[in-house]
């Protein structure tokens, strides 16, 4: 399959893939947003009511996520119990982040009373970072494992047929490639989460959730982007 725009089509028709479109739409606005308010103002309202759009967007289109985590732990929790553990802790706090974003959507759009936003933007921010940290954890240990599998590999391609030994190879470094953009997504999406847990300068400046919501989206599009 070659074709760009069937594999649109297929990326699109994803959960993932329209919500990494949408998260695109989200922090290019809030960009555009930062970079317009002092000098037109009028342009600057209409991208924050594109960001607030697709941030609401993206929080329906999440309804049930959490059920994702908790399949994961129910059909595969782990090869070792090393795993296994990281695997609880990491779905666990991505369970709770998706669970809890119900309640801030709902409060968000008026549903909840409002004053339970931050409330529950905080919890979920929590879960979100405490997940995603583990996540991190598990994609390093399968890097470094992946490195010493290739390594080994290439060592005993003598005794291995050549197509059967750069297939091999080939594989572990796509696989490495998928994880290094898993790792940049969570490294950014913690980012994102700490300016809700915890608000200062940095992580709250426009900039810094705008290019991290990017890098989170941009990374997400590589990896559900059809072969």
């Amino acid at each position: 399959m070659n074709d760009t725009v069937d594999k649109l089509v297929i990326f699109l028709a994803k959960r993932d893939g329209i919500d990494k479109l949408v998260k695109t739409f989200q922090y290019v606005s809030k960009l555009v947003h930062w970079h317009a308010e002092a000098a037109h103002p009028d342009a600057a309202h209409r991208a924050k009511k594109w960001e607030v759009a697709s941030g609401l967007s993206r929080k329906a289109f999440r309804s049930g996520r959490f059920l994702t985590g908790f399949n994961a732990l129910r059909r595969n929790p782990g090869s070792t119990p090393t795993f296994r553990l990281l695997g609880v802790l990491a779905n666990a706090g991505e369970m709770v982040y998706f669970f809890f974003d119900h309640f801030l959507w709902l409060a968000r759009i008026g549903v909840l009373d409002a004053k339970l936003a931050r409330k529950m933007s905080f919890i979920s921010a929590f879960g979100e970072s405490f997940g995603y940290i583990f996540f991190i954890i598990i994609d390093f240990i399968m890097i470094k494992m992946g490195v010493e599998q290739e390594g080994k590999l290439v060592a005993d391609s003598s005794e291995k047929p050549m197509e059967e030994v750069k297939a091999g190879v080939r594989k572990i470094r796509e696989d490495r490639v998928m994880r290094l953009m898993a790792v940049a997504a969570n490294v950014a999406d913690l980012i994102i989460a700490a300016a809700d847990i915890e608000p200062n300068p940095f992580c709250n400046h426009a900039v810094t959730l705008g290019i991290s919501g990017l890098v989170s989206a941009w990374a997400g599009w590589y990896r559900n982007w059809p072969c």
